[in-house]
């Protein structure tokens, strides 16, 4: 490597000089690995999507009904994990390898209780809630099995989340994403043996045939090829943390043990974020109700651009990662003088990467949508609604990237209520009224519209100081 990752970090933690070219060139390399590792759990909705879809509209739609259910659970996961991956980053940044170490081992263990819970829950409402969600009697049994496949394995995503994001936060971004990759791989190979039946297929211009063994899972397949697909990459994540990293692997000396502290930060910063996952996912769930009515082409096509669309906005999420990374070990170094022009340069790189694939998304809509059913009338309507999300992806982008600036500094309270006010004041009421008069392009409208404005209030967010005042405090 010209001028290494790791040469830059450690640069950063001892108090050295960055150039304006240097700053940028670790945000970049910080960035790659993690939109790789954003984009490869994009693509492993893609072969889902795209398998299931074949199977029919019933089957695109029972996955569709329970998205945004798994989403909340992913969310939870993820939130608990934030609560420790900043610390280990500001840790890391303060060259306290030693505390960096008894945050992962506290971490890993309380995330695994807190997942095991949540299992539990999502086991329990896993038989009702399609019926509650107001999904037609005939994807109920699909969408219901699909949820509680998918609540069983919540623990394995959450390890896989907690490590993955604890490896990032020391630097390591290729690894993770390279994983991540991986699992990509075996998602297609478990979907292909256990979504189809067994089946023939003929090797063209011979009469020989081609059997291939298959489970014929159909939409349950899918969601146990994914969650084995991510119980391999769990078990390889948490190997490489607990053994192979350089800063972070298990000391026979150092043992296990809560520290009350330690705890009380990471409920600081998870709790607001969480908070924001469930009223969010709740407003996510409303949508679902609200889109429901509307027929089951209307919600395909719905869970479909969403997966879609995600391909386009998953580089803004790889790089708030590398944010979060880069402005919680410049607090834990002490470097406030960095903080808020690697603020800017992520945020000002994602909202270019994101244009970018704004432009993608438009003129790629029917391509991107086709890719995942063969449906024409769900084709139609999904180009028609991705089409509209187009124009927000700049400022959707501001929002994430800035969101993993502040979340590096451990400000997640506010921005969490900003991204309410814009979901259930914004979003909620005029997809509502919207989508009496034009359905489905009416809640997309509604979607855009709110976007631009989270976008606005987090630029401006990130131009006040008050997030590097609360930095100012706690140290």
């Amino acid at each position: 490597m010209r001028m290494g990752t790791t040469k830059l970090l450690e640069k950063l933690r001892f108090g050295e000089k960055l150039t304006l070219h240097e700053q940028a060139l670790l945000t970049i390399q910080l960035s790659i690995p993690a939109i790789f590792a954003q984009i490869s759990s994009i693509v492993m909705q893609y072969i889902d999507a795209s398998m299931v879809g074949h199977l029919g509209a019933d089957g695109s739609a029972a996955i569709g009904v329970v998205a945004s259910s798994t989403w909340l659970m992913g969310g939870l996961c993820s939130a608990a994990s934030t609560g420790f991956t900043v610390q280990v980053a500001q840790r890391i940044g303060a060259r306290d390898e030693k505390g960096a170490r008894s945050i992962v081992r506290q971490g890993l263990m309380t995330v695994l209780i807190f997942s095991s819970a949540l299992m539990l829950c999502g086991i329990f409402v896993s038989g009702g809630l399609p019926v509650w969600l107001g999904a037609d009697a005939s994807i109920c049994g699909n969408a219901s099995g699909y949820f509680l496949v998918y609540a069983c394995f919540l623990p394995v995503l959450q390890l896989n989340s907690a490590a993955g994001g604890m490896l990032q936060c020391s630097g390591n971004m290729r690894l993770p994403s390279m994983l991540h990759i991986m699992m990509c791989f075996l998602d297609v190979v478990f979907n292909a043996i256990l979504i189809f039946p067994t089946r023939e297929l003929a090797i063209g211009g011979t009469d020989a045939t081609l059997r291939i063994y298959g489970a014929g899972l159909g939409v349950m397949g899918a969601a146990l090829g994914t969650a084995l697909a991510e119980l391999v990459a769990a078990c390889l994540m948490l190997y490489f943390l607990l053994v192979r990293s350089p800063m972070l692997h298990l000391r026979k000396k150092e043992r296990l043990k809560f520290r009350a502290d330690d705890i009380k930060a990471a409920v600081r910063i998870a709790l607001p974020v969480g908070f924001e996952q469930v009223v969010m996912c709740g407003a996510q769930i409303m949508s679902t109700r609200i889109v429901a009515p509307l027929g089951t082409v209307a919600i395909a096509a719905n869970s479909l651009s969403v997966t879609a669309e995600s391909l386009c906005y998953m580089p803004g999420y790889g790089i708030g990662t590398a944010a979060t990374t880069l402005i919680g070990q410049s607090i834990g170094a002490g470097r406030r003088d960095l903080t808020r022009r690697l603020g800017w340069l992520t945020t000002g790189l994602g909202m270019l990467v994101m244009t970018g694939s704004g432009f993608l998304l438009f003129f790629g809509a029917p391509f991107m949508i086709g890719l995942l059913t063969p449906d024409a009338a769900i084709r139609a309507l999904g180009t028609q609604i991705l089409r509209i999300e187009a124009f927000a992806e700049p400022m959707y982008a501001a929002s994430i990237v800035a969101s993993g600036v502040f979340r590096g500094a451990g400000d997640t309270l506010v921005p969490s209520f900003m991204s309410l006010f814009c979901m259930w004041a914004v979003r909620i009421p005029l997809a509502a009224a919207l989508a009496v008069s034009y359905g489905l392009q009416g809640v997309w409208i509604a979607m855009c519209v709110e976007l631009c404005v989270r976008g606005v209030l987090f630029l401006m967010r990130l131009r006040g100081t008050k997030w590097q005042q609360r930095i100012s405090r706690e140290k």
